[in-house]
């Protein structure tokens, strides 16, 4: 099984490096069964973050028809400004929609043996960009309001599981998202071991539309 990680211009360095370290160990304490890369749509380049500058690199492109996880980050930047002058986060999200991720999430989000894991604004991104019209997903909290009106269904939990769309709300909640993926797919004995590693407790009850729903009080 592979994850890969998506970069593109203007992302939050950490809603990418926190579900990469958990996965990277994990995948460790899995033999290698579970390899992660940073990708871009474009193929190797150094990818520079919203933040300072710093700067990734990609060593791979994004594959649609890989088996396993594609996790899309936020993006980090002024929340205000002339967006013909700055770059907000509005701004930066909204540009992703113009980019070659685009039609190859969608196609991933059409194969079987794919699940699109999203990270803070990351499903924003994907919102703007048309591509999960309808379905439930979280998002950092400023942004519930505009991942509504862009047609998704927003879930007040920190991890929301939409079956092939998972998303996690604000940028800390990367560690529970991975860490939720882990178990998901190989159970609670790795996923503890990772948990014991990075001295953290996953947060949360996992929203997902199994059992039964609630009654009014």
């Amino acid at each position: 099984m592979h994850a890969q990680i998506l970069l593109f211009d203007g992302f939050d360095p950490l809603d990418v490096i926190a579900p990469f370290e958990v996965l990277a160990f994990g995948g460790r304490l899995l033999g290698g069964e579970l390899t992660v890369e940073l990708v871009s749509a474009e193929g190797p380049r150094e990818v520079v973050s919203g933040n300072l500058g710093l700067t990734l690199k990609a060593t791979g492109q994004l594959d649609p028809a890989k088996p396993g996880y594609i996790v899309v980050p936020g993006a980090v930047g002024p929340l205000e400004g002339d967006p013909d002058e700055v770059d907000t986060i509005p701004v930066l999200l909204a540009r992703f929609g113009e980019t070659a991720a685009v039609p190859l999430i969608r196609k991933a989000l059409a194969t079987p043996d794919i699940t699109i894991a999203t990270v803070c604004g990351g499903s924003l991104a994907l919102a703007m960009a048309g591509l999960i019209d309808g379905r439930r997903a979280n998002t950092h909290h400023l942004g519930v309001d505009v991942l509504e009106a862009t047609g998704a269904v927003p879930i007040a939990a920190r991890v929301v599981d939409d079956g092939n769309l998972v998303s996690a709300g604000g940028v800390t909640s990367g560690l529970d998202l991975a860490l939720y993926l882990l178990r998901r797919s190989y159970g609670p004995q790795v996923t503890l071991a990772v948990e014991a590693m990075f001295a953290f407790e996953s947060r949360g009850t996992v929203w997902a539309n199994t059992g039964r729903v609630p009654q009014a009080v």
